[in-house]
């Protein structure tokens, strides 16, 4: 990737202005890359916006630089950089409100390579362990606030360092975000285990409908139940991540009402289950244990569609065709 780091560092020393955007239904890794590399341009001395058309998740307003999010660039920029986004629709901005992607920096398996420069590492547990050796060669620096916004970025895409892609690497990165003044402790608790009333209301809904075959456990998610508990988002509040800890949940799956018939699917599975594939059939894609979609129909419909062609995709990984 050296020709790509050049390149992306000569776009950056280019750039007085940046615009930096991550994904719809932002995660903490979406957050964490999209302000950490935001904080580290704007301490540089460059005109900086962070734009995520969904706005930011309420639990993640502890972090530095929260206070500049915007939901659509207010402005054009010299440059555009993409963090934690698979692919350019992903990104939730209406057609050239922000202009071409300059840089686009990820770990998806499926990302498209949609912008000028693309630096993507499947391999990585989360974009913000890219982004931590990143930023210096980018001719910026890490400091405090930096440090806590990558920290939150690995934390939370790991589950709490839990997911199968953690390398002792990944732990040292880590102690050295935490050397750099990130709280490991409050990152654990503000970004991953503290809930909002609602959202715990928004997950006993879920709870309630939790159904089960043959390595299959799964659940579905309401406009009426956002409407009940008050839960603002468009999300599942990660109840995703209890649902798939189910001792019979060889794939997990949650199914989420979205406005315009649609619904969002997520998928999770054990090693060495690979969700992706059947992510995939839906014209989605992400990560070999953790995948998502968002599908267009009623979710009776979507759900029935979704359920057989997971169940199908298991009984084939279990018994591959010879």
């Amino acid at each position: 990737m050296k020709a790509e780091v050049a390149a992306a560092r000569a776009l950056v020393r280019q750039a007085a202005s940046v615009t930096v955007v991550s994904h719809v239904r932002p995660d903490g890794d979406a957050v964490g890359s999209l302000l950490g590399l935001g904080l580290a341009l704007r301490n540089s001395g460059r005109q900086v916006e962070c734009v995520l058309a969904d706005g930011l998740p309420g639990r993640f307003e502890f972090l530095p630089g929260t206070d500049s999010v915007i939901s659509a660039p207010s402005r054009p920029a010299d440059l555009i950089v993409a963090v934690d986004c698979s692919s350019q629709d992903r990104l939730g901005l209406a057609d050239g409100a922000a202009g071409p992607v300059g840089l686009n920096i990820d770990h998806h398996l499926t990302n498209t390579r949609y912008a000028s420069v693309n630096i993507i590492h499947p391999e990585a547990a989360a974009t913000a362990e890219i982004l931590y050796p990143l930023i210096p060669e980018l001719g910026l620096k890490i400091d405090a606030g930096v440090a806590t916004c990558l920290l939150t970025g690995l934390v939370t895409d790991t589950i709490g360092f839990r997911t199968s892609n953690v390398t002792p690497a990944v732990l040292r990165l880590a102690a050295e975000l935490i050397e750099r003044g990130a709280s490991l402790a409050e990152v654990y608790d503000r970004g991953l285990s503290r809930r909002a009333l609602s959202a715990a209301r928004y997950w006993g809904s879920g709870l309630a409908r939790l159904e089960r075959r043959d390595g299959l456990v799964w659940t579905s998610l309401t406009h009426r139940d956002r409407i009940c508990t008050g839960y603002p988002g468009l999300d599942d509040a990660d109840l995703i991540n209890l649902v798939s800890a189910v001792e019979e949940a060889e794939i997990a799956l949650i199914f989420i009402e979205q406005p315009g018939a649609k619904v969002k699917v997520s998928w999770r599975s054990r090693a060495p289950v690979d969700v992706t594939p059947v992510a995939v059939q839906f014209g989605g894609g992400g990560h070999a244990q953790a995948a998502g979609a968002t599908v267009a129909g009623d979710l009776d419909q979507v759900s029935e569609q979704v359920l057989e062609a997971t169940s199908a995709y298991l009984a084939q990984v279990r018994d591959p065709a010879p």
